[in-house]
């Protein structure tokens, strides 16, 4: 991993419509659902909810997210 991302980070990472930003809401450690999608995250392997400005959520992985 390269830098450590904390709540409140400023982040970019590759989506759909080319390439979003946002900021880290929370390092995920267990599983849950984002808009009914599952986010099979644990311990070993967590993924960072991020959100955009426009209040859209996402989770991924560290090797996702480019710190800003």
């Amino acid at each position: 991993m390269s830098d450590a991302l904390s709540k409140g980070d400023r982040v970019k990472w590759r989506s759909h419509g080319g390439e979003a930003q946002g900021n880290v809401v929370k390092k995920q450690t267990g599983p849950t659902r984002i808009k009914g999608h599952k986010v099979a995250a644990s311990k070993d392997n967590p993924q960072f909810i991020v959100e955009t400005r426009e209040g859209k959520r996402a989770a991924h992985k560290h090797s996702a997210l480019t710190k800003e």
